[in-house]
């Protein structure tokens, strides 16, 4: 944890309790020493998946901006900010797109990452133009398999260690 401002913050969205983007978000918070902070939307998605595809088909078509709860944080008390999102149709999750549009970024340090089955769009490229101000020092896009596969890491563990790595180092 050598290195790790003890101002780091890892915002993330995961549609499930054992989602892709909270099982990343997650390790990045334990192999910094970071504080996590979840996006919940105040109107749950539903829990059946393929409603859950079109309700998210839907949102991002509309750059639909659901209701979040408040994170339990100060975003202004640091000085690094992680940010996670599952991709939803090629774009970024709408809660992410909610906290991205609501926070000013202006002089800190963000990096980003996306999960992913097989393409992550253009997630990242869109996150960073909300980081107006900010320093976007790493992104990452990771991808798991699909369905049958959903939680199975595609990416190499190595691309991973690396994006952790640099989130780290940062001061």
């Amino acid at each position: 944890m050598a290195g790790v401002s003890a101002k780091t913050l890892v915002v993330y969205y995961s549609y499930s309790e054992t989602g892709n983007t909270r099982r990343i978000a997650e390790q990045i918070q334990k192999e910094t020493g970071a504080d996590i902070a979840e996006i919940v939307p105040v109107v749950p998605y539903s829990n059946d998946y393929d409603a859950v595809v079109d309700a998210a088909k839907r949102d991002v078509n509309r750059d639909y901006k659901p209701e979040i709860r408040k994170l339990g944080v100060n975003v202004g008390d640091y000085d690094t900010i992680v940010i996670g999102t599952p991709t939803w149709w090629y774009k970024m999750a709408s809660p992410v797109l909610t906290f991205m549009s609501g926070t000013d970024f202006s002089g800190t340090h963000v990096a980003l990452f996306s999960t992913h089955a097989g393409w992550s769009g253009t997630v990242i490229a869109d996150m960073s133009a909300l980081c107006k101000g900010a320093d976007v020092f790493a992104a990452e896009e990771i991808q798991f398999g699909t369905r049958a596969k959903a939680g199975t890491l595609v990416t190499k563990q190595a691309v991973v260690d690396e994006f952790i790595r640099k989130i780290r180092e940062r001061r």
